[in-house]
């Protein structure tokens, strides 16, 4: 091997994972987000300090962090979830392309700087946004999932089906005329047809793969069969004219019912990270101080009025669309960059003579740019737009209805549905904390956004095909709210219950549940038993003694249900099946200390 080859083989990868280790934390710390830390590491790697330069390899092979980020979304994306999104993909998605296009076209054309076929592709090109960089975002703000974040994604998403039929209108734009007709169809014909393939392929072929595959029992064997599934997926779109992004989403969504599906999402979850770090340091490689120097007055507008365009018709179409204020400003400061697939627009338009060499780098660097102060944008729309008192996120209950439907998932319900999980059974879970469904979500638990004291969220939960109802709400007024609504609609449901203290379980058994316990009730035991232990009791003795205590309890809360809350005193200060007795006398006293009823729950 060559020694400057080696060398470079070596010392690249070893400064951009430097770059990424330093500025990645640096720039989290500061509040700016780990996408703008990559992004200045590139800047100064490459166009600051030459240390590595050429970013066009680097950039091809980190592309391949954007088509994994997209197979991993596809996991998270079932049909029927794709089928109704299909208006935000197909409205929103159209006209925000077609609006935003057209205005910036109008604006290039009318600066004079290009003419009016030149000024065609710079309009589309950039109206179309980085899927990397607002999808990056969207997860380091957990917001994926969330109402602004689906209508985002829905827009992403049509931008990359539109990259075909503008790379044809290049084709046109450029004088290709003689079979330029015959041609565009026949590319649409073979994008469609390469689409229903990856279909059929991914219906009926992916998942006996997996199968096999999985029954080796060879992990690299199955982290190789997915790696395969998603760049062999991504490579085949790309041949068809597509982007390698939309194959490897495909491949997701169409593997989003398999049961391996969390298993591809773990072994494809470090690659995509690294890539997609590779990726942001390649776009900061890829700036061209240069240009920036010789045209900064031209940049200094231009980035800002794309930026600006883009957000307001972002806006506008999207309160036209029914999302609220707050939603609407988190999509407009989240796509009003431009793209990476401006980047294969604009080279592509080179080659058919509609722009030449530095009217196209000119409008990289303007894309670069606006990719750069997008973290930035977000981060100030995360701040100045004010959290309503309690966020509304979309009610989507596809695929919800099983034997238990949990309502309420704070930390309580999280350890109970982990008992059930892991025997194999499903759990409809629903809360109305928008926050604790993202949070959830990045740990790998499916759960719905719903007030469980609605009646038409529970059934739209499928109450009516539950077996059991488990409250784990964490307030006391919800949950009776709850137990209340559920005994008087579904009198026969089981409910088992979470109570807040001896007096709401005495409240609850009042409302004939089937199983009620305080939440503290257990831990409180072990944690006495593990005291007694600890002071050289043996296993044996203390368990003994917490389960006197346990039907000391049971036997006390009977009679308080019948006598009142005064009743079974006694059953406090009985001494317990081991013959020392719990608490000492007093030294020279014989008295036992007083412990007052009180304070025992």
């Amino acid at each position: 091997m060559a020694g400057g080859a080696s060398e470079a083989l070596f010392s690249q990868p070893l400064l951009l994972l430097g770059g990424a280790v330093v500025a990645a934390p640096l720039f989290r710390k500061l509040g700016l987000g780990t996408v703008l830390g990559y992004l200045a590491a590139g800047v100064v790697i490459g166009p600051v300090l030459h240390l590595i330069s050429g970013s066009g390899d680097i950039l091809a092979v980190a592309e391949l962090g954007v088509v994994l980020l997209l197979f991993v979304i596809g996991l998270e994306l079932k049909p029927s979830r794709l089928w109704t999104m299909r208006r935000d993909i197909f409205g929103l998605g159209t006209t925000q392309v077609v609006l935003t296009g057209l205005i910036l076209t109008a604006i290039a054309s009318s600066s004079g700087l290009l003419e009016w076929r030149g000024a065609l592709v710079a309009g589309f090109g950039l109206a179309l946004s980085s899927t990397a960089f607002a999808l990056q975002l969207l997860g380091d703000y957990g917001d994926l999932n969330s109402a602004y974040g689906q209508r985002s994604f829905s827009i992403l998403l049509f931008q990359d089906l539109a990259i075909v039929p503008l790379l044809a209108m290049v084709s046109v734009l450029g004088g290709q005329t003689g079979e330029t007709d015959q041609s565009a169809l026949l590319q649409v014909g073979i994008a469609v047809s390469a689409v229903v393939g990856m279909i059929l392929a991914g219906r009926y072929l992916l998942t006996p793969l997996f199968q096999v595959i999985g029954r080796t029992g060879a992990r690299e064997v199955m982290i190789a069969a997915a790696l395969f599934v998603v760049l062999g997926s991504a490579y085949l779109m790309q041949l068809a004219g597509l982007s390698m992004a939309m194959g490897a989403f495909l491949a997701g969504v169409m593997l989003a019912e398999s049961s391996y599906r969390h298993e591809l999402e773990a072994d494809i979850e470090p690659f995509r990270g690294l890539l997609l770090a590779l990726f942001f340091m390649a776009v900061g490689l890829s700036l061209d101080i240069q240009v920036i120097a010789d045209n900064i007055l031209l940049i200094a507008i231009a980035v800002p009025v794309l930026v600006i365009v883009k957000a307001v018709i972002l806006y506008a179409i999207c309160r036209i669309a029914g999302s609220a204020h707050q939603a609407a400003v988190k999509v407009a400061v989240l796509l009003p960059q431009g793209g990476e697939f401006g980047f294969v627009l604009f080279t592509t338009a080179v080659a058919a003579g509609v722009l030449n060499d530095g009217q196209s780098s000119l409008l990289i660097s303007i894309v670069t740019l606006s990719m750069a102060v997008t973290p930035l944008t977000a981060a100030i729309g995360q701040r100045v737009v004010a959290p309503t008192a309690h966020e509304v996120m979309d009610e989507d209950f596809e695929g919800a209805g099983s034997d238990v439907l949990m309502v309420g998932f704070s930390r309580f319900g999280q350890i109970a549905a982990q008992i059930l999980l892991a025997k194999g059974r499903d759990v409809t879970i629903i809360d109305d904390s928008p926050d604790r469904v993202r949070q959830a979500a990045t740990f790998g638990f499916r759960i719905y956004y719903g007030d469980g004291t609605r009646l038409d969220v529970l059934r739209a939960a499928g109450i009516e095909r539950a077996k059991i109802v488990a409250i784990c709400t964490h307030k006391k007024e919800i949950t009776d709210r709850v137990v209340d609504l559920i005994r008087s609609e579904y009198p026969d449901m089981r409910l088992y219950v979470r109570s807040y203290d001896r007096v709401h379980s005495l409240e609850l058994r009042a409302r004939d549940v089937d199983y009620e316990i305080r939440e503290t009730f257990e831990s409180g035991l072990l944690f006495g038993r593990r005291t007694l232990e600890g002071l050289g009791v043996s296993e044996d003795e203390a368990f003994e003694i917490s389960e006197d205590i346990r039907r000391r309890d049971e036997e006390r809360l009977r009679l308080q249900a019948q006598e009142g809350i005064l009743a079974g005193r006694d059953l406090i200060h009985r001494r317990p099946v081991n013959p020392e007795p719990l608490i000492k006398p007093k030294q020279g006293t014989g008295t036992v200390t007083e412990i007052k009823a009180n304070e025992l729950t």
